[in-house]
């Protein structure tokens, strides 16, 4: 019988903190992007996700996601309401901590996803019909899709596919979903001919600061415990951050003359991006490689939105959505079992079948998050309307949804 390792709770339980932590990060990250009369707003969608998405995991989104499988494809309801989920060691995930530790990890998840999903659409959604949006996607989909990569007897888990800490289940599902969003919302009004220069880029720095440093909770914690692959693990996403940093800088600077600090800032989450389902699975100088690669692949993933004409506000699509892919396909081409025991070997240390499985649970996570994700907004749109009036988008989603200004000058 396994017992709980004191050393393993406490450093889940600091990445829990950590990963928590990131989503209010995410909100400064966003917020300091967007004009100042929806700063609020915008701050607002990440941080009511902390509740309501909390609120769902308890009752129905943790058994859903990892509870006993259901035919490959969702967990049981056997946790509902966290029946069943105590402090006892969970021999089926992580053999040394308590299980409500696994399920406390794993609902900062859950909350990040779909606020990451916010930044394409800021500034112009109802904030009655977000509610509602999330509680249907993170069922509907974050929850099926979990499962799918992540849970005992999940589909793409028995299929070989390798997923370290969520570049498929948080970035792939959350980039494809604002996608959806992207074309079915529309365009803020005035895009393209209006300037919609962030308002306050030092915030979006500092928001870049904490996701980088709660990024380590992210990877490192995914190992499940203190150790050497936790190490490994924690190694790589700094490397991988720092690499993408410059490369994108670098790229910005040759391409259009002057370095930026916005440049900075998207460049290491682009490499946070990429290395999060690679973390646990490929050495140092992998992870100097993914990250270069990302940093100059997602700077150019951005001009996507300019050349097929959909406005991804915040570039949702082209730093998650890219580089996740990116990655999750990286680590089908770096993964090495001298890493990590419990994975594969990728294509460059002779197993080219794992690049295959990789290419597999990308392409099953575009298309079922695309199409659902599409029919959910479709039926909101119809249903409750999915954008303010063209009054109170010009007047700013602070005033207009909240009733609040984010500064009194």
């Amino acid at each position: 019988m396994n017992a709980i390792n004191t050393g393993d709770t406490a450093f889940i339980l600091i990445a829990s903190a950590l990963v928590m932590f990131m989503t209010p990060g995410l909100a400064l990250f966003y917020g300091g992007m967007v004009r100042s009369k929806n700063v609020l707003g915008t701050i607002m969608h990440s941080f009511i996700i902390l509740g309501l998405v909390t609120i769902e995991w308890v009752l129905w989104g943790y058994s859903n996601a990892f509870g006993p499988d259901l035919g490959g494809v969702i967990g049981s309801l056997d946790w509902f309401g966290l029946s069943g989920v105590g402090i006892a060691p969970f021999k089926d995930y992580a053999g040394t901590i308590p299980h409500q530790a696994f399920m406390i990890f794993q609902m900062m998840f859950a909350i990040i996803t779909p606020a990451l999903i916010t930044g394409t659409f800021a500034e112009r959604i109802k904030f009655s019909t977000f509610v509602v949006f999330t509680l249907l996607w993170c069922t509907l989909v974050y929850n099926p899709v979990a499962h799918w990569v992540w849970g005992i007897g999940g589909w793409l888990r028995d299929l070989g596919a390798l997923d370290f800490a969520g570049g498929t289940v948080v970035h792939i599902n959350s980039g494809i979903a604002a996608l959806a969003a992207a074309l079915v919302i529309g365009k803020r009004k005035g895009y393209g001919h209006e300037p919609f220069h962030p308002h306050n880029l030092p915030m979006t720095i500092m928001g870049a600061a904490i996701l980088w440093f709660g990024w380590f909770g992210f990877n490192a914690g995914s190992a499940l415990g203190a150790n050497g692959l936790a190490v490994s693990a924690f190694v790589t996403t700094h490397i991988a951050a720092a690499a993408a940093t410059f490369s994108w800088v670098f790229t910005e600077w040759m391409y259009r003359g002057k370095p930026t600090t916005l440049g900075a800032a998207s460049g290491a989450v682009a490499g946070l991006v990429a290395i999060t389902p690679a973390a646990g699975f490929v050495g140092p100088l992998s992870a100097l490689m993914i990250g270069l690669a990302a940093g100059v692949l997602c700077y150019f993933a951005i001009f996507l939105k300019h050349k097929l004409g959909y406005d991804d506000a915040l570039d949702v699509v082209g730093v998650h959505g890219v580089g996740g892919t990116f990655g999750a396909l990286a680590t089908g081409l770096f993964a090495s079992k001298l890493i990590n025991e419990a994975g594969n070997n990728g294509l460059f240390f002779g197993n080219p079948v794992q690049l295959g499985i990789q290419a597999i649970a990308v392409g099953v996570t575009l298309v079922y998050s695309f199409v659902v994700t599409l029919i959910i907004l479709k039926v909101l749109d119809w249903t409750m309307g999915l954008r303010v009036e063209h009054e109170d988008e010009q007047a700013g989603l602070d005033l207009s949804q909240h009733s609040e200004v984010g500064y009194n000058l």
